[in-house]
């Protein structure tokens, strides 16, 4: 039995991860963190210092500023951390990577097993068509979402670019500037509105013809699949970096 701790355990994803476990028998909540202490299923704290319950992993949807305390609780206990947080810099990026040389940390910009599905389509269709198509990016999103462009569209182009065999640069505002789009950029571009819980459309435009591929997420409950089962895949590994990749070998 995998005991996890959710940090925002009173959030919406929070209480969406909470129900994910609720249906299981291989893992239990055995403990909350959240700066809303409202009474739940199980013990909730105001700080991860305060949990006094065992764990076996961290399950973290919460605010980049919490990385420090969050690194430092599974570094201090010896147990694992599922990061489900986006919108870090790319000098806490480099503390998630520091840190994983001590503690197990699971860091993906997205949980969806399709979203990756498609990152790895992405990346074929890439190598397939080469330097005749020009590439952009469209990410749609909930009007409260705080990053832009988000982490999944970052991390869909990035895998773009491990397949392309000339350096890429990511442009993200066009309207400041009158010229004409160069070759080695990929567009990217954010809309927020409504309670879109998140599209993706990676467009490949070449002469005459247009290959688009999507995603769409239909409720937060697809990322929260993923995130629970990630942590029983964390339970009891060892100190390193891993993803979605180690997930569905």
């Amino acid at each position: 039995m995998t005991r996890i701790i959710i940090s925002g355990a009173n959030g919406k994803m929070g209480k969406v991860i909470a129900s994910v476990i609720a249906s299981r028998d291989d893992c239990e909540v055995v403990a909350g963190v959240d700066c809303n202490t409202s009474p739940a299923n199980f013990p909730i704290y105001s700080s991860i210092d305060e949990v006094a319950e065992e764990a076996d992993v961290v399950i973290d949807f919460t605010n980049p500023v919490l990385l420090p305390s969050l690194l430092n609780y599974v570094k201090e206990k010896n147990i694992s951390l599922v990061i489900g947080t986006t919108g870090y810099s790319d000098e806490q990026k480099e503390m998630i990577k520091e840190a994983s040389k001590t503690a197990p940390i699971f860091f993906t910009y997205n949980m969806s097993i399709g979203v990756n599905l498609l990152a790895n389509l992405a990346k074929k269709a890439a190598a397939v068509l080469g330097d005749e198509f020009d590439i952009e990016i469209v990410e749609k999103h909930h009007n409260q979402k705080i990053d832009a462009p988000s982490g999944t569209a970052l991390m869909l182009a990035d895998a773009i670019c491990d397949e392309l065999n000339r350096p890429m640069k990511y442009e993200y505002d066009r309207h400041s500037k009158r010229e004409k789009r160069t070759k080695d950029e990929i567009g990217m571009h954010a809309i927020r509105g409504g309670t879109i819980v998140g599209e993706h459309d990676i467009i490949f435009a070449g002469r005459d013809e247009i290959i688009t591929l999507s995603h769409s997420a239909r409720s937060k409950e697809i990322f929260a699949v993923g995130a629970v089962n990630a942590a029983v895949y964390m339970a009891g590994k060892s100190a390193g970096l891993y993803d979605m990749a180690e997930l569905l070998k």
